[in-house]
């Protein structure tokens, strides 16, 4: 059989012209081929089969939403007692005022009393990486301010380092002489930062 300006077999209905359109889309066309069998649907179909096999291989909605119940995959997966995922090695929680140096999906440090940039200084929230590190830092914009085991994560200028974690910063993270030292230590350039 083939269709042909909305003939079917030879019959024509009084709407056979608008159904035969609508029925020969790619959605459609891909429907039926799950129903037949593309072997049953090339037979009926002929010619116009083809160009539907193309379309369908370019979806027009979003793909199904991934189901809650799912397990997490690992780069997913948060670390327990944390708010970051397996894939940082630093890990910030602004909210609270702590850190913590992860190496795997576990803790390797912390969590450390930290403080953040005051108001107007924000620190910002997000998934970073290390630019670079310096072990004496000082600041140029601040006076001169030492600045020591910087370990800097955006590209303008914010950086763990020691500072009073009992005074906000000018959006940096401030953290103990020792716990400062740790994470110079640990951090290497490319390592991923997530502050939350």
């Amino acid at each position: 059989m083939v269709v042909q300006h909305g003939r079917l077999g030879g019959f024509v209905g009084r709407h056979s012209k608008i159904k035969t359109r609508r029925w020969v889309t790619p959605a459609r066309t891909a429907t039926l081929a799950g129903a037949l069998g593309a072997g049953v649907l090339g037979t009926f179909l002929g010619p116009l089969a083809g160009p539907a096999v193309a379309n369908a291989a370019t979806p027009t909605h979003s793909p199904p939403a991934v189901s809650s119940t799912a397990p997490a995959t690992g780069a997913a997966r948060l670390v327990p007692g944390t708010p970051c995922t397996a894939m940082a090695k630093a890990c910030v929680d602004l909210a609270h005022n702590k850190a913590w140096l992860l190496k795997a999906g576990h803790v390797m440090r912390g969590p450390v009393q930290i403080n953040k940039g005051a108001q107007g200084h924000n620190t910002p929230s997000g998934t970073f990486n290390v630019q670079w590190k310096d072990l004496h830092h000082r600041s140029k914009e601040f006076n001169n301010a030492p600045m020591e085991y910087s370990v800097f994560f955006t590209t303008d200028g914010v950086a763990f380092h020691e500072g009073n974690v009992h005074k906000k910063s000018e959006g940096c993270v401030h953290l103990s002489a020792t716990n400062a030292a740790a994470w110079y230590n640990y951090l290497k350039v490319g390592d991923q930062v997530q502050v939350h």
